[in-house]
């Protein structure tokens, strides 16, 4: 039984360091920064249409970005 524990806890492992990888990918240029916003001030939130723009980027990481960055509590 330990070897399907220790698998398991290899798999929380691997999930924590992919989270991480996800979270570092959150660092953008200042182009990358200056372009969001100005898509951002045309089209709103459509987080595809900006990722469209910005190779290498999708709209998960854009609009995580965003709200990291940019939320308010006007909700």
């Amino acid at each position: 039984m330990s070897r399907l524990d220790h698998s398991s806890d290899d798999s929380s492992v691997d999930s924590r360091a992919e989270d991480i990888s996800q979270d570092s990918k959150l660092e953008f240029s200042e182009d990358e920064e200056t372009l969001i916003t100005r898509m951002f001030k045309l089209v709103g939130e459509r987080w595809s249409l900006i990722a469209g723009r910005i190779p290498g980027r999708t709209a998960e990481e854009i609009e995580k970005y965003w709200t990291s960055r940019y939320s308010t509590s006007e909700d």
